[in-house]
């Protein structure tokens, strides 16, 4: 399956084609991982309310980034870790659900490792390590867009159902 490609560029690789959606720019390669992207973004509220950016999804593996906003701080002036939290759950479903088949968490764990504050851009990369006909287990590193710094380590696992994702 191809892969999405978010943001402005103009070499777009062959076959590929713009489509604009919200007031975003999003270029697909493949059609049903076009279609997944879509529904997710319409879909989890979690993450509209996060204001994700999807900078690339393909089967197993998602990266995207958002901007840590002033409503996400907790009391001690830092990104609160339940936003961090579902930030790094928002990239495990992107890649857990990539293959069409619903994927549900039945384990998640996060590990923080240092601060995020306001304006700062985090990138959440999430990895397959492993699936079977009924699970997958899920690598998801938060960093800093800036220098990189770790903020968090994520692992998830999920239970594969046979229900297709898309409607």
């Amino acid at each position: 399956m191809g892969a999405i490609l978010c943001g402005a560029g103009s070499n777009l690789a062959p076959g590929t084609k713009k489509i604009e959606t919200s007031s975003k720019a999003i270029f697909y390669g493949a059609v049903m991982i076009e279609k997944f992207a879509k529904f997710m973004l319409e879909n989890d509220k979690v993450a509209v309310w996060l204001n994700v950016e999807l900078i690339e999804v393909k089967e197993g593996y998602a990266k995207i980034a958002m901007i840590v906003r002033e409503d996400m701080l907790n009391a001690a002036g830092i990104c609160q870790g339940g936003a961090i939290f579902s930030f790094a759950d928002f990239a495990f479903a992107l890649a857990s659900n990539s293959y069409g088949k619903v994927a549900l968490a039945v384990s998640a764990n996060i590990n923080f490792a240092n601060p995020a504050f306001k304006d700062e851009k985090l990138v959440a990369e999430a990895k397959e390590l492993n699936r079977t006909r009924r699970t997958g287990l899920y690598q998801i590193e938060v960093r800093k867009e800036e220098n990189n710094q770790l903020v968090a380590l994520f692992t998830g696992q999920v239970f594969i159902k046979d229900k297709e994702i898309l409607p």
